[in-house]
């Protein structure tokens, strides 16, 4: 399966999180029912932590922070900003493109 999301995005922006979020929970739904809702609510409940404990996860790049999911391959990247909670760069697998994200702010 390629792993450049589907349709959602064009040519001229380059793939939002949601546009990498989507393309995955339609992966896993598609490898047995009910593990894409099973993976989004992995990262559900990884944003609800992270915006509690907002520093709880490694620098990885300048500010940007990288939290890994526990059952799935997959990490959020995201920025703490203290005064707005956490902004998600993106959903990155750990093994397909993993600096797509690079460049956001």
């Amino acid at each position: 399966r390629n792993a450049t999301p589907s349709s959602t995005s064009s040519r001229n922006r380059p793939p939002s999180p949601g546009d990498w979020l989507t393309e995955a929970v339609r992966y896993y739904e598609s490898q047995s029912p009910g593990l894409g809702g099973r993976f989004l609510e992995e990262v559900e409940l990884g944003v609800a932590f992270l915006r509690r404990y907002p520093e709880a996860a490694p620098k990885v790049l300048g500010s940007v922070r990288r939290f890994v999911l526990p059952t799935f391959p997959y990490y959020l990247l995201y920025r703490h900003l203290p005064s707005k909670g956490i902004r998600i760069l993106a959903v990155a697998h750990q093994k397909r493109q993993p600096d797509y994200w690079v460049g956001r702010r």
